[in-house]
C-alpha cells in the first residue's frame, strides 16, 4: 500500500487513539498519558544488553520500534508530543530522525540524554498516567500503570482500526513469503537450523525483529509445542515438518503455522483433514460468537479426525466428555494478536476490568471474550502424539479409548498444527493468512 493511502488510514487510527485516551484518563482521574518507549537492560554480571523490546503502549501510537529512551506525552486538547532520543553515541547506530506519514501528527522534540526529557514531561507527575516498566523512570516520572487506565486501553486494543489491519496484512505477507522458502528448504533436505536461516533470510528479519522465536520442528520434534532447539544436522529420514513462525511490520506481528509431510502418505491425509476442519473453525469467527465455544467446538472436530483415522476407539463426543481429546489437543484454539503475538485483554470482562474465566478443564485457552467486529484472532487447532499426555490417559484408566497401534504409526511424525489470523467483521470472517498465501 502506498504512503498516501497508509497516511489516510493512520489519521483515522491516531484520532481513535486520542478518543480512547480521553476516556481512559477520565476514568482514572488523570490529565496526561505518558508512555516511555523502554530502555536497554544489561544481563546480570555481564556488560551485554538483553534484546531491546519497545513498550507496546508506545508502538500503538507510531511505527517506531527502535528508539530506547524516548517518550510520548498525550494531553487531551493538545497535539501529542514525542520526545525522541538521539544520543551522542559512536558505539552504536543512532536512530534516524523521525520521518514518514505519521510525523505530522506530533510535536517532536529531539533529546540527547534521559535527563533531557524532564524539561518536556509534565511537571505534576501525580496527574499523569505513566505506562511502562519501572526501569524507564527518569526523575520523578515513574511508571504507575493505573488499573482503570490500563483496563480501558487494553480492552479497547482488541478492536483494530483499519490502519492496524493493514499493518497486520503487511506482516502476513512477509511471513508467508518466508514460509514458502522454509517449505522448499525442508523438501531439499535441510536441517532445522538450516530451515530457520532460510526463513530469516527470506523474511529479512532475525531474532531482534521476529515477533517470537521460530518453531522449526522435524519429525518427533513437532510434538514439542514450543520447540526451539533446532538441530544442526538433518535427520536420517525426514518424515514431517511443522513451522510456527511469524514476522513483524511497523510493530505489528503475524503468527502463522503450517505442517507438511515428506510424502503423500497417511500423515499427509491427516494434515489435510485438520486443514479442512481448521477452515471451518476460521469461518465460525462471527460477531457475537463466544470464542470459548469455538474452542470447545474445535475439540469435537479434532476428535472427529482422530476417529476417522482410527486413533481413538470411542465416539468424538465421548472423547471430548472424558478428556481424551485434550491429550491430543492440549492447547487453546488461539488468541488475540496485534501489537503483541498474544495481545492483551484476552480475558477482560469489560473496559472497567474483571475476568472471564476459561472453560473448566481447558487451562491454556488465551482468549475468552465474545467476538466483535475489529477483533483479530488466531485459529490454530493441533493434534499431537505426546508420550507424557498419552501416559496420563493410561494412568486415568482411559487407555481403552485409544488404538495404541495407530498411535505408534503416527508418533514418528510428531504432530500437526495449522494456524491462520482471522479478522472478525460485520459479516463473513476475513482470513488474513489465506489471503496472503493466495497472493
Amino acid at each position: 500500500m502506498n504512503n498516501p493511502a497508509l497516511a489516510s488510514l493512520y489519521t483515522q487510527h491516531v484520532n481513535e487513539l486520542l478518543a480512547r485516551t480521553a476516556v481512559a484518563l477520565q476514568r482514572g482521574g488523570f490529565d496526561h498519558l505518558v508512555i516511555p518507549s523502554g530502555t536497554l537492560r544489561y544481563q546480570v554480571f555481564d556488560d551485554r544488553d538483553y534484546p531491546y523490546a519497545v513498550n507496546p503502549q508506545f508502538k500503538a501510537w507510531l511505527p517506531v520500534t527502535r528508539a530506547p529512551g524516548s517518550w510520548l506525552v498525550i494531553t487531551p486538547g493538545l497535539r501529542p508530543k514525542l520526545l525522541f532520543m538521539q544520543p551522542h553515541d559512536y558505539w552504536h547506530v543512532v536512530p534516524e530522525a523521525p520521518s514518514g506519514y505519521w510525523v505530522e501528527h506530533f510535536d517532536i522534540v529531539i533529546i540527547r540524554t534521559p535527563e533531557d526529557a524532564l524539561q518536556h514531561l509534565p511537571k505534576d507527575t501525580a496527574r499523569g498516567a505513566i505506562l511502562g516498566e519501572a526501569q524507564s523512570a527518569v526523575g520523578s516520572c515513574i511508571p504507575n500503570n493505573p488499573q482503570p487506565v490500563l483496563a480501558y486501553l487494553d480492552y479497547q486494543r482488541a478492536f483494530k482500526t483499519a490502519y492496524e489491519i493493514e499493518m497486520m496484512r503487511q506482516a502476513q505477507r512477509i511471513g508467508v513469503r518466508a514460509h514458502r522458502v522454509a517449505e522448499r528448504a525442508f523438501r531439499a533436505g535441510s536441517s532445522e537450523f538450516g530451515i530457520h536461516l532460510a526463513y530469516c533470510q527470506a523474511a529479512g528479519q532475525d531474532a531482534n525483529d521476529l515477533p517470537y522465536g521460530n518453531i522449526i520442528a522435524l519429525n518427533q520434534h513437532s510434538a514439542v509445542l514450543h520447540y526451539t532447539d533446532r538441530d544442526r544436522v538433518p535427520p536420517k529420514q525426514a518424515r514431517s515438518f511443522l513451522i510456527d513462525a511469524g514476522a513483524s511490520f511497523g510493530g505489528y506481528a503475524s503468527d502463522i503455522t503450517r505442517t507438511y509431510s515428506a510424502h503423500d502418505d497417511e500423515f499427509a491425509a491427516m494434515i489435510q483433514a485438520v486443514d479442512a476442519a481448521q477452515l471451518k473453525m476460521c469461518a465460525a469467527v462471527r460477531a457475537g460468537f463466544d470464542y470459548k465455544q469455538l474452542h470447545l467446538d474445535a475439540h469435537l472436530a479434532l476428535a472427529g479426525v482422530l476417529k476417522e483415522f482410527g486413533v481413538i476407539t470411542v465416539s468424538a463426543e465421548t472423547a471430548v466428555e472424558t478428556g481424551v481429546s485434550s491429550a491430543f489437543f492440549p492447547h487453546g484454539i488461539g488468541h488475540g494478536i496485534g501489537l503483541q503475538v498474544h495481545d492483551v485483554g484476552g480475558f477482560a470482562a469489560s473496559d472497567s476490568g474483571g475476568t472471564i474465566d476459561k472453560p473448566a478443564g481447558h487451562p491454556y485457552l488465551r482468549l475468552t471474550r465474545v467476538l466483535q467486529p475489529g477483533m483479530v484472532v488466531t485459529i490454530e487447532p493441533g493434534l499431537y502424539f505426546i508420550d507424557m499426555l498419552l501416559d496420563e490417559l493410561k494412568q486415568k484408566g482411559l487407555g481403552g479409548s485409544v488404538d495404541w497401534a495407530r498411535v505408534d504409526t503416527f508418533k514418528p511424525f510428531g504432530g500437526i498444527r495449522i494456524e491462520d489470523e482471522v479478522a472478525c467483521t460485520e459479516g463473513d470472517a476475513r482470513n488474513l493468512t489465506r489471503e496472503a498465501f493466495a497472493e
